[in-house]
């Protein structure tokens, strides 16, 4: 038995310092209204609201690499969120949150692009998020950072900057609910597993972009992500 056309390949991320081995991507969770200044420039609660993305809209950027990103059709309202993201090595249902910092195996940097014009008009319908949160090929992320090289995460300082200018600042200890707290929040709906990715929120300053515009961000002890709207 076979497939009648090919399979897409597998989605990975490189391992900061070990280009021998790749994380393979399972899932993308995000977490929204994690960071209350940002809740408060979007008219947005504080209440945490959890969506997926496809595993086909990550583009890995390996150290030291310029991620080209595609502005998306339908919109004229393009906005970039800047984000720590946590990757599983194991999971579970019902993790206490010891149990779900232990499934952690690193963390990244990553931009959450989002039509935020269709992210609005389906918001205030009371309609699902797709049509302004999905963009193919516009969710960059960094190569992973092993945690126990990371430590505490308790304020890193997190950043973006757009054509040389900072739109983007805020620091890990602004997150209303830590990464351990979302992690066990999310297994008491899914049964977490090695290879998910959670996207955990954005710091102030989210804005628009252009095509030719430059972004460059980063989080302390994390790494950098540079990418270039095309």
């Amino acid at each position: 038995m076979g497939f009648i056309f090919a399979p897409p390949p597998q989605a990975v991320l490189p391992i900061a310092g070990d280009p021998d081995s790749l994380f393979p991507i399972r899932r993308v969770f995000h977490i929204g209204h994690n960071y209350a200044a940002h809740n408060k420039e979007l008219g947005a609660p504080d209440d945490p609201v959890i969506f997926l993305k496809p595993v086909d809209a990550v583009v890995a950027v390996p150290e030291g690499q310029l991620a080209d990103i595609p502005y998306p059709p339908m919109s004229e309202n393009f906005q970039h969120e800047i984000e720590l993201v946590a990757a599983l090595k194991s999971g579970g249902r019902n993790l206490t949150e010891e149990q779900a910092a232990a499934c952690i195996y690193g963390y990244a940097v990553g931009i959450d692009f989002t039509r935020r014009d269709w992210h609005f008009k389906m918001r205030d319908k009371g309609q699902p998020w797709e049509k302004g949160k999905t963009c193919d090929s516009a969710l960059p992320i960094t190569a992973i950072r092993k945690a126990e090289d990371v430590g505490d995460l308790s304020n890193l300082q997190i950043w973006l900057d757009v054509n040389g200018v900072r739109k983007q600042e805020g620091s890990t200890g602004q997150m209303m609910h830590s990464v351990a707290s979302l992690i066990a929040h999310l297994s008491m709906f899914w049964e977490l597993k090695p290879g998910d990715v959670i996207f955990t929120g954005t710091p102030r300053g989210v804005g628009p972009v252009q095509v030719g515009d430059m972004l460059s961000g980063g989080i302390d002890r994390i790494g950098t992500l540079s990418a270039r709207i095309v």
